[in-house]
């Protein structure tokens, strides 16, 4: 009997397969993105050292969200993390999209990343 995985195994299995080939630095970091039903997290992590530089959520009280989980509050995220990791002398990044499709709020996020001036 042919048994069908789980959506997150799938997503899991991508995020392993594109792990392989992705890694951070201390001065290009990992962009590590999550996103749960109701919040989206990300994270720039140094993997030489093992190390989360930055990290922001729509759970911040910085961006005054009152919706988390749609597009607009993903494009707040993404320029939220943007000026804050200027602001650490961040400007190049590596783009982790964690096994998820680059539509939607992952790509809303990334976008408004770079608008805010990161490149990756």
């Amino acid at each position: 009997m042919i048994t069908k995985s789980s959506r997150n195994e799938a997503r899991l299995e991508t995020h392993r397969r594109l792990r392989r080939h992705l890694s951070g630095t201390a001065e290009r970091p990992r962009m590590a993105v999550f996103r749960s039903n109701m919040n989206m997290y990300v994270q720039l992590i140094d993997d030489s050292i093992g190390h989360t530089v930055l990290s922001a959520s729509t759970l911040s009280k910085d961006l005054g969200l009152t919706k988390t989980n749609d597009v607009e509050a993903a494009k707040a995220l993404g320029a939220f993390i943007g000026k804050k990791a200027l602001d650490a002398g961040i400007k190049t990044v590596v783009f982790d999209r964690g096994g998820y499709l680059y539509h939607g709020k992952v790509q809303a996020l990334a976008d408004a990343a770079r608008e805010a001036g990161l490149e990756f």
